[in-house]
């Protein structure tokens, strides 16, 4: 345990992975995206949260997708992820080198 404190790159690596696994497998709607339902001629899109295990084949039955034409996230739900998958481990990257570096 106390390599992972000792190795800003391997606590970074770590606590992307520990953050990632559960955005991306379980269906948590965090972030800001739109769903484009198609249904004959006509498209109707609705903004709504998604959640990135969706984009993965998880957290869905396939009646959900009965008219669903595609979904995406808005520039606000990719900024919101790559915040909390690469932003919050890189801050306590970061943490662990200036603490790493002080002491020398």
């Amino acid at each position: 345990m106390r390599i992972i404190f000792e190795k800003p790159i391997l606590l970074f690596l770590i606590s992307a992975f520990i953050i990632a696994l559960p955005l991306c497998l379980f269906p948590i709607n965090l972030f800001p995206g739109a769903i484009v339902y198609q249904e004959g001629l006509s498209e109707l899109t609705v903004d709504a949260p998604l959640s990135l295990s969706y984009f993965l084949g998880f957290g869905y039955e396939k009646g959900d997708l009965e008219y669903v034409k595609t979904f995406y996230l808005h520039k606000q739900g990719i900024l919101l992820a790559v915040l909390f998958i690469v932003g919050f481990p890189a801050l306590l990257a970061y943490r662990v080198y200036l603490k790493k570096t002080e002491k020398k």
